[in-house]
């Protein structure tokens, strides 16, 4: 008998845990970590932010379905990672040994690498369930007095979409409610062009999305650096190829949405050998 603990109960590691049900014989232990009792769907965050949805509409408690599969799980976070003893560190302080281990944690949310930047400060994130619905009361406020926005992305920063979504969705909702002339809007990206979205372009990306930001009255700054943010204005350096400083920026906003630099969760960075200097998990050419 084998058992295989899954670390992480996101989008990875919720399908990777009914796929390896599936796969293996019973005899097989397939385990379930994960830092929350519920299962959330990440990709309807931005809707969340301005209301189109509800967090108990895009989420589920995981421990029933998980138990009706035969599927163990731990809600709680993972605290260390011992590879030569093959065991995980819960939080509880609970040993959990494994004979094979799937990492599916997604990233550490970086905020703190721009002083002034996230929900603990000027800005606000659609990275978490928690995040969007409080990005969603802000938004309630903003519509009674509303002003500028920003939406972007900081230095570091590896999952672009979820900004150029949520800039679209504003402006959508913004107009259905007949208040989108009453709103500047910026989107502001390390990107070294619109469209990059950190894959060096997607086909004709760069000139669809341009295109998209054109028609829909929202003035971009590339190659951008975040530097701070304070109340209602956020602090950008833009560069040129060679991240050479060509002109500061100052941005006023009523409202903003800035995605943070990730990194590796603390448990699987710390591990030797198993990961860059940043936390991701090291990699072969064929992305194994």
């Amino acid at each position: 008998m084998a058992t295989i603990v899954i670390l992480g109960a996101g989008i990875g590691g919720v399908p990777c845990a009914y796929e390896l049900r599936r796969q293996l014989g019973r005899e097989h232990q397939v385990v379930l970590v994960g830092a929350s009792p519920r299962f959330e769907f990440t990709p309807s965050n931005p809707w969340v932010a301005v209301g189109w949805r509800e967090p108990a509409d895009t989420g589920v408690d995981l421990a029933k379905p998980l138990r009706d599969k035969g599927i163990g799980f731990e809600p709680q976070e993972a605290r260390a990672i011992d590879p030569a003893g093959r065991k995980v560190l819960l939080a509880d302080g609970r040993e959990l040994a494994w004979d094979y281990l799937v990492i599916t944690t997604g990233p550490k949310l970086a905020f703190d690498e721009v002083p002034g930047l996230g929900p603990s400060g000027f800005t606000h994130s659609i990275c978490t369930h928690a995040h969007a619905h409080d990005a969603w009361r802000a938004y309630e406020r903003f519509l009674q007095k509303p002003g500028p926005i920003v939406i972007g992305a900081a230095p570091g920063a590896s999952c672009f979409g979820p900004a150029y979504e949520f800039a679209m969705i504003l402006d959508t909702d913004l107009r259905r409610r007949k208040m989108r002339d009453r709103v500047p809007m910026t989107y502001v990206t390390s990107e070294p062009y619109i469209g990059h979205m950190g894959l060096g372009g997607v086909g004709d990306s760069k000139g669809l999305m341009e295109s998209e930001l054109r028609q829909h009255h929202i003035k971009w700054v590339t190659n951008a650096r975040i530097t701070r943010v304070e109340q209602e204005r956020l602090f950008a350096q833009e560069v040129d190829d060679r991240g050479q400083p060509v002109r500061d920026h100052e941005l006023p906003f009523a409202y903003a949405m800035i995605l943070p630099a990730f990194k590796g969760v603390d448990a699987v960075a710390a591990v030797p050998e198993l990961c860059n200097p940043r936390g991701f998990v090291l990699i072969d050419e064929y992305q194994r």
